[in-house]
């Protein structure tokens, strides 16, 4: 049967997380260790033993996230659980997680992807300690509506996740704004999100400006198995579709709920969600419940699968 992957964005981490794949799976510990020489300090600890304060800031959840969720995807590769490109159709990744799922697929090597996700978390903090701003989750609105509110309030709406769940963004007060029409709109609720910025949001453009010659630089392959962009909900697979997705990706919406119903479109039945937390099976859920939707989030996780 066919398999799409998919790797969760920055807000899945928590302390302790790849502890116990760390422990377990040879090649698992291995990517934890290049981790740590690539960045030059003890990014395993932090996984492991936090502090949370210290996980959670943005230039240390992202390049964390990302390790982990390729550790677990290699732990699942020593099983045989997962083999790529066998049986893998598609991969996808919900914002920081498409470039997990670009070095899944071959199209950029494990050291120059970190290096990438480091910097962009950094740029990403650096720009929303210049303008005061965040995210909130609308529930129970349509997409027309919750556009409509935006653009009263002037914010930008940063995430599609799913059928009445859309992610605004912008900076604080006219978030406050947009959440209080919401609410008198009809949203079943508005929930702030624990993030320190606007991300993909016009907030994030000195952060784009500033990786930007990073990912031109980078050395990109062809992917082994198509990624769908967060931007476009296409697949992916060349050098150049993959820079011209990673320009835009920071600033422009994640239409992941387009990207998943692209995926079942194409026949894809089956998904596995790879790295810390449950948030993407539970999203494809909604979207689709009659898909088989399974989480690798640890190494319990991994031996259900197995046995």
């Amino acid at each position: 049967m066919d398999v799409a992957l998919l790797f969760p964005g920055q807000g899945s981490q928590t302390v302790g997380m790849g502890r116990d794949v760390y422990g377990a799976s040879p090649a698992a510990r291995r990517l934890f260790d290049e981790a740590d020489r690539v960045l030059g300090f003890g990014l395993s600890r932090l996984c492991f033993d936090g502090p949370e304060e210290v996980l959670t800031r943005t230039e240390n959840a992202q390049p964390a996230i990302f390790v982990t969720s390729l550790a677990y995807l290699a732990a699942a590769g020593e099983t045989g659980i997962v083999r790529i490109p066998d049986g893998v159709r598609f991969m996808a990744g919900h914002s920081l997680g498409e470039y997990t799922a670009l070095v899944a697929a071959g199209a950029l090597d494990f050291d120059a992807g970190l290096r990438l996700v480091r910097e962009r978390g950094r740029l990403m903090q650096a720009a929303s300690g210049a303008i005061p701003s965040g995210m909130a989750a609308v529930l129970g609105l349509d997409e027309e509506a919750v556009a409509g509110i935006c653009a009263e309030a002037g914010v930008e709406i940063a995430n599609y996740n799913g059928p009445g769940q859309i992610i605004i963004s912008g900076p604080k007060a006219a978030l406050e704004r947009a959440a209080e029409i919401a609410r008198q709109r009809g949203a079943r609720r508005v929930i702030p999100l624990n993030v320190s910025g606007a991300f993909h949001s016009r907030v994030m453009a000195p952060a784009a400006e500033g990786l930007r010659p990073l990912v031109d630089a980078a050395g990109f392959r062809p992917a082994r198995v198509p990624v769908v962009a967060n931007v476009t909900a296409r697949p992916i697979i060349t050098p150049e579709e993959i820079r011209a997705e990673l320009r835009e990706q920071i600033l422009c919406p994640v239409r992941w709920h387009q990207s998943m119903e692209y995926i079942i479109g194409q026949g894809v039945r089956r998904f596995i969600e790879v790295g810390p937390g449950k948030v993407l099976t539970g999203l494809l859920r909604r979207i689709d419940p009659g898909v088989e939707a399974v989480a690798i989030d640890s190494l319990a996780a991994l031996g259900q699968l197995v046995s």
